[in-house]
């Protein structure tokens, strides 16, 4: 028997350790299926306490954590990395069991959740009260909201509200040695030294596992407007972003830019899609605006949307008459990953640049990899709204498409110097996790490296925590 084992099943009863590898097996390997390993054990405690004493029992014994949510990550940062590359083994601590809403307080617009909390449940939980918690993921179904918090996610609301780093007032961590930090804070004002939890917050969990948070709220919106338009180029939705927030301000929600290869592949593959405009467009940009007053929203946007016409930043749009078209639309956009990986593998790219340096981006990357790999079909489909790009090469002949694959390091390499050049991130909200974790020397400078890893070692010197991951 492993004594590390039977000191975690004493602690929290063997139905909460697992080691058969078929009851593991769920656990072991990333949402994609790119990255996979066999962990020593999975456990999953029940709240912060026995999380606290499960690190302490893997302290003692020197073996590594890696902390997971949901498993939705798609860098491979909830992903064990195997006795192969981590001796020892790893115990993944899965927080799934701490799904407590503990206390919401609408006056002071906070909601505290335990962070094995679905996002859905999060967002359920503020619409009981008549708030809202704006972070909006497709996989909020089953992403958590300690993983949100670990990955520093981002979504289609991030143009308003922020990532999920703006929208957290406190924290509450296990730190490496087991100590439970409770930074569980309500308020907007507190300077009283550093703020400890931005630590945490996009740390993918190498220096602590975060058991519960202290979420911002905001007025439930109860009118929207969802519009679908037509536009000629990048640089042109860029231009009609700016009039549409010129015209309406913060209500604007939601600005994605589509692009024509990511649509058509919608229209092929997913059943009921159609084209919502009669003339196709290179370009097409999904709108979504909201206010806790104005009723006539829809107006609004027409108005704001025929400027935008008349100033050659569109040629066309339509504006959701119904819920159900609004969800129509919505779904094109949702549905561009789903269409892409019916076609097989694709190179995919989560960078972000300044959003004036989005079409330059685009044009950029675009001829290079054309250049470099004639044949390529680039989807390319994003949050434009706060300057973050899925951008996601393919080969267009299914046959040629593993020779492409193949290709993926100097694919990389070509995009993220791109958008690095321009001021850009090689991750714009999914995080580094494995995937990147070669990359990112290149691209943060030798200070930004020396920092990080010195909190690194100052927190979890032994490097107990998630390892592999980020640094």
């Amino acid at each position: 028997m492993n004594p590390l084992i039977d000191s975690l099943r004493a602690t929290l009863g063997a139905t909460h350790v697992l080691t058969n590898p078929f009851d593991m097996a769920p656990y072991c390997t990333d949402w994609r299926g790119r990255y996979s390993g066999q962990p020593l054990c999975v456990v999953k405690p029940a709240d912060a306490a026995e999380v606290a004493a499960v690190v302490q029992c893997c302290s003692a014994a020197g073996v590594a954590i890696v902390p997971q949510g949901g498993n939705t990550g798609l860098c491979g940062g909830a992903t064990p990395l195997g006795p192969a590359r981590q001796p020892g083994g790893e115990v993944i601590v899965s927080l799934t069991r701490l799904n407590q809403v503990r206390a919401i307080d609408p006056a002071n617009n906070t909601l505290t959740v335990e962070a094995g909390c679905t996002l859905a449940s999060v967002k359920d939980a503020a619409a009981a009260a008549g708030r809202l918690f704006p972070l909006s993921l497709a996989a909020e179904g089953t992403a958590t909201i300690g993983g949100n918090l670990a990955t520093n996610a981002g979504g289609v609301q991030v143009l308003r509200y922020g990532n999920a780093r703006e929208l957290c007032l406190g924290l509450e961590v296990v730190l490496p040695d087991g100590r439970l930090w409770d930074g569980l804070c309500g308020l907007r004002k507190n300077n009283t030294g550093y703020d400890l939890k931005q630590l945490f917050i996009g740390a993918e969990g190498t220096l602590g596992l975060i058991t519960a948070a202290v979420l911002k709220l905001f007025p439930q919106p109860t009118h929207t407007a969802t519009a679908w338009v037509a536009v000629p180029e990048p640089a042109a939705a860029v231009a009609l972003l700016a009039l549409l927030r010129e015209k309406l301000g913060d209500r604007v929600t939601a600005f994605e830019l589509i692009g024509r290869p990511a649509l058509d592949l919608v229209l092929k593959n997913l059943p009921d899609s159609r084209d919502p405009l009669p003339a196709t467009s290179p370009w097409q940009v999904l709108i979504e605006i909201v206010d806790t007053l104005q009723s006539d929203l829809a107006d609004a946007l027409i108005s704001a949307l025929a400027a935008g016409i008349e100033a050659g930043h569109a040629s066309d749009a339509v504006v959701a008459q119904s819920q159900a078209q609004a969800r129509a639309l919505w779904a094109l956009r949702e549905g561009v990953p789903t269409a892409q990986k019916i076609e097989g593998l694709s190179i995919k790219h989560d960078i972000s640049v300044p959003i004036s340096h989005l079409p330059e981006f685009i044009a950029q990357a675009d001829a290079a990899l054309a250049a470099a790999f004639p044949g390529v079909r680039i989807v390319c489909f994003g949050h434009l709204g706060d300057g973050n790009l899925h951008y996601n090469p393919s080969h267009s002949i299914a046959a040629n498409n593993p020779a492409f694959i193949a290709q993926t390091a100097a694919v990389n390499r070509l995009v993220h110097d791109i958008a690095h050049t321009l001021g850009g991130s090689i991750s714009a909200e999914h995080g580094i996790g494995q995937l990147k974790r070669a990359e990112l020397p290149r691209y943060k400078s030798a200070v930004e490296m020396d920092l990080m890893r010195a909190i690194k070692q100052a927190l979890d010197p032994r490097g107990l925590m998630n390892p592999g991951k980020i640094l």
